[in-house]
């Protein structure tokens, strides 16, 4: 078993330290949502290239997380975390000097490694550190890390110079200052031996967790394929729906999905987890007919109005998954069950979202965003009759 280390000040530190790194891994996989269609004119980048750009890093990041993501457990978080990071700066080097659609492609692919290190790693460095709050940092840290990102990108591509380097250039600097104060942080846990073996690619879910997940799957991939849409083609959507082709609004829609999914983690926190999926099988359902039907009158306002909405179940979606899920797992387990939920999960985002780029061009965007809004839908109310009766619920998110 892995041996946790005493809680202490310096563990507390860690927490922080993991907290904020996973937010900025999270940052720096959405900056390139705003620039999506500015690299699309730059290189002269066909759509289908577009999608491949967007999918290569979901797929990174899962033969990342079948190999590396439970590895932490057995050699230690720092080791990880500094893998992640370094990582992280190859990848944000290669989009600083991309100067064609192969080097998005690479700097895609690296980034995917970086981040299918970094979530597992951090997320299971944040339960070590802080039992009690562990799974609501690891609720908020994404999507605070996905609308910081986005919005940040979106902003200095409408109103800086260098729209297509300085974001990434200020993510370099704050990677290699964790770098740099990573040998100054405490190690949480001692390991244990089986490296090699835990290597082999797998999927590590705990019986006693088995059962939960699968009948949470329905609702968390609804929520994931939407997160997907929203991260590859809705600023897009936005400039064809609206008229308004600044990239800084396309970003705003993003980051309020985003933002609205942090708020939910807090908004919905004490009720139990059975509510809370019946709160969010019903907003994504009502923020997707709002959004569409604003899709449908080009009107932005019903934009925001759906997309906040879809964001409550987005976030209370994923928050509630990990609470009930995460602490059936024992601490030499951690990190591969969360490898697991990410597999699932990114499945989901990418996907879905993959085969709407490619039924754009044939369907129109408007009604690519329709069908996939019908699925979503339809996934919801799968949801509803999935955890209606005798979802299992674990002592901590009682």
């Amino acid at each position: 078993m892995t041996n946790l280390l005493p809680a202490s000040p310096s563990n507390s530190r860690m927490t922080t330290y993991s907290f904020l790194f996973s937010v900025l891994i999270g940052a720096g996989t959405s900056a390139v949502t705003p620039l999506y269609h500015v690299y699309q004119e730059l290189f002269h980048l066909s759509p289908a290239m577009i999608t491949f750009i967007f999918g290569s890093y979901a797929f990174a990041l899962l033969a990342t997380l079948l190999t590396l993501g439970g590895l932490s457990d057995y050699v230690g978080r720092k080791p990880l975390i500094l893998l992640a990071l370094l990582f992280n700066v190859a990848a944000l080097t290669i989009f600083i000097f991309a100067d064609s659609g192969p080097m998005l492609l690479a700097g895609r692919i690296v980034q995917g490694f970086a981040t299918g290190v970094a979530f597992p790693t951090l997320g299971a460095t944040i339960l070590d550190g802080d039992k009690a709050r562990g799974s609501i940092l690891n609720s908020i840290s994404p999507f605070l890390g996905l609308m910081i990102g986005t919005l940040a990108a979106g902003a200095l591509v409408a109103f800086a110079p260098e729209p297509t380097r300085l974001v990434y250039a200020l993510l370099l600097l704050v990677t290699i200052a964790g770098i740099v104060m990573l040998p100054f942080m405490p190690e949480t846990t001692s390991g244990r031996p089986g490296a090699l073996k835990a290597m082999k690619p797998n999927v590590s879910i705990p019986r006693r967790a088995l059962g939960p997940l699968l009948k949470v799957t329905p609702l968390n991939v609804a929520s994931w394929a939407l997160g997907g849409f929203y991260l590859s083609l809705m600023p897009t959507l936005v400039a064809v729906a609206t008229g308004i082709t600044s990239p800084f609004v396309g970003a705003t829609v993003v980051s309020t999905m985003m933002l609205t999914a942090t708020a939910s983690v807090f908004i919905f926190k004490a009720l139990p987890p059975r509510r809370v999926l019946f709160i969010a099988t019903n907003s994504l359902m009502i923020g997707v007919v709002i959004t569409l039907f604003g899709v449908q009158q080009e009107n932005g306002g019903l934009l925001f109005a759906g997309t906040a909405i879809a964001g409550l179940g987005f976030g209370s979606t994923f928050a509630n998954v990990l609470k009930i899920v995460l602490p059936l797992a024992e601490g030499h387990e951690r990190a591969g069950l969360f490898s697991a939920f990410l597999v699932e999960s990114y499945l989901a985002f990418s996907v879905p979202a993959i085969v709407a780029g490619l039924a754009a061009p044939v369907l129109g965007l408007s009604n690519t965003a329709y069908l996939y809004g019908a699925v979503i839908i339809a996934l919801a109310l799968i949801s509803i009759a999935a955890t209606r009766n005798n979802l299992v619920e674990s002592p901590a998110a009682s």
